[in-house]
């Protein structure tokens, strides 16, 4: 089945409580994992950022939820217990454990009061919720950032495709300089067309000291896809300068053929198409500024622990 939804995971979380028992966070996420028969892919499926897996992630949230009501309890770090609050939800068997059945408990009440609403979303029930009960923070707050960053390669692009061609062709060089390859700016190298050269727009070097070279083609189509005769161009533009290695990058797309034939040559071939050169832009802070910065804070455990002088 597929990965249950955030206040889907709260009833059975309380239920597998139920014995009274004290039980490690890990051990109710294997437990519940089971309850719901998730493949391994299911379980090793990441958030965006990578840094937990969704499983995992709408667990702990779904264990915030059950505290805040005053449902279960943390007797020790990374451990869990039902309050006898939560012992009298399940001898009621509520048919499910959401985010309006918790308001009754006024804790919980007072706390999501505080909360910023997102929007409804159907699911496949028929019900309609907020996307808040399917999502974690941590899923919502990476959907948003998602979004921002889809929206800020789309605005790059558009800018990147009204440069002139010397601009563009300044631009690859100061982003393989920020990438980490020819050292100083001034002496990098250039993009300066090459005498005879059948389809190298310029050289930077590889490292600081300039042992090795690498061979650019910048493309700055909007529309037209680069396709496997241009790569060829390219790799034989390669072999006239007894080169090995080279750089291919394009404002638009490269066709499925041209990168089989990339991915099969003798010489080290590297596509860059429009969203990576994007991307890559994003990621070394080349033509985009920090607009806001958001801490994330977690609990520092070590702080609380009593045995610790």
């Amino acid at each position: 089945m597929a990965i249950p939804v955030l206040f889907e995971i709260t009833l059975p979380l309380l239920q597998h409580l139920s014995d009274a028992k004290i039980h490690s966070v890990g051990d109710v996420i294997d437990s519940l994992s089971s309850h719901f028969a998730l493949t391994q892919d299911e379980c090793e499926q990441r958030l965006p950022s990578g840094t937990q897996g969704v499983f995992e992630n709408r667990v702990r949230w779904a264990r915030v939820d059950l505290k805040m009501a005053g449902l279960i309890d943390a007797p020790a770090r990374g451990m869990l217990q039902i309050t006898d609050r939560g012992k009298q939800v399940v001898q009621e068997a509520p048919q499910k454990i959401d985010r309006r059945f918790l308001m009754q408990f006024p804790e919980y009440s007072t706390a999501r009061k505080r909360s910023i609403p997102t929007e409804s979303v159907q699911i496949a029930s028929g019900e309609k919720v907020g996307i808040e009960a399917i999502q974690s923070p941590d899923e919502l707050f990476d959907r948003a950032y998602q979004e921002i960053r889809s929206s800020l390669k789309v605005t790059i692009k558009e800018r990147i495709l009204h440069l002139s061609p010397s601009r563009f062709e300044r631009l690859v060089v100061e982003l393989l300089v920020k990438m980490g390859y020819g050292g100083a700016l001034p002496d990098a190298g250039s993009m300066t067309k090459l005498s005879g050269d059948e389809g190298i727009d310029g050289i930077i070097k590889e490292d600081k000291l300039g042992l090795d070279m690498i061979y650019l083609q910048a493309k700055r189509w909007k529309d037209a896809t680069v396709g496997r005769p241009e790569i060829q161009k390219f790799v034989g533009a390669l072999a006239g300068q007894k080169a090995q290695k080279g750089v291919f990058i394009t404002t638009s797309a490269f066709s499925k053929e041209a990168r089989e034939y990339a991915t099969n040559l003798q010489q080290k071939v590297v596509l860059i198409d429009g969203e990576q050169l994007a991307e890559l832009m994003i990621e070394y802070n080349l033509g985009v500024s920090i607009a806001q910065t958001y801490h994330i804070k977690r609990v520092d455990n070590d702080y609380f622990d009593e045995n610790i002088d």
